[in-house]
């Protein structure tokens, strides 16, 4: 699977998703800069975590108007796979290729440090292999990650079984001390309702080499690839 990582200005995760594709997964890695027009044939867009130019107005405001975000759209609306880490979850939202919004801590802080997840469903491509039981351990760091959507966005992603991740605490319990951002009902990932674009905050690349003491993200990449694997 040839994969591209959108870079904008700004950007500090790109080389950390660009890595553990290419070295821990072993796969192909395009690097698409955010004033490219061509895609160059890439099957699967990751849009890095980190930062990018603008969040100082709100976080993804204007990376989302990047000139390679036209052809990142287009390849959505036809069905291609769009992954968003932490900013690129961000951009993907103000994009209108995700519901909701993220908004600010509700600590109003910066939080960087290990958090736990668990998949709340196994229909979508990053979550297909993850035992929905399972408390992943992966590392957040971000200051607006506080997932919000309106009541009637809210009724409909759950309907659809559109949450993809929900924070919890080690043992898989859902409870609000396991919330690290205030995020609505602990969602700390989604997916459209055409199941091809997906967001997370959480950062599972900074989960994923043994180096790091831990490989609990690589379930997530693991499960993306089961697509080419099968």
């Amino acid at each position: 699977m040839k994969f591209g990582v959108v870079i904008f200005p700004g950007s500090n995760c790109d080389e950390d998703i660009i890595y553990t594709l290419e070295r821990i997964t072993g796969q192909p890695v395009t690097r698409l800069w955010h004033k490219d027009h061509d895609l160059q044939g890439v099957d699967f867009i990751v849009l890095p975590g980190g930062f990018s130019f603008g969040d100082y107005l709100r976080s993804g405001a204007i990376a989302r108007f990047s000139p390679i975000m036209e052809q990142v759209i287009q390849f959505a609306n036809n069905g291609g796979y769009v992954f968003g880490i932490c900013n690129g979850f961000q951009v993907l939202t103000e994009a209108g290729l995700l519901p909701g919004a993220l908004l600010h801590n509700r600590n109003r802080k910066f939080i960087c440090r290990n958090i736990y997840l668990k998949a709340q469903t196994q229909d979508s491509l990053v979550t297909a292999q993850i035992d929905p039981q399972r408390a992943l351990k992966i590392p957040v760091a971000h200051g607006e990650g506080n997932y919000f959507a309106d009541t009637a966005t809210l009724k409909s992603i759950n309907d659809n079984n559109q949450v993809l991740f929900r924070y919890c605490d080690e043992s898989g319990n859902v409870t609000d001390d396991a919330n690290p951002n205030g995020s609505l009902e602990n969602i700390a990932g989604v997916c459209n309702a055409k199941r091809n674009v997906f967001g997370m905050m959480p950062h599972p690349e900074r989960a994923a080499d043994s180096l790091l003491a831990n490989e609990d993200g690589l379930a997530i990449f693991e499960s993306i690839l089961s697509l080419v694997k099968a």
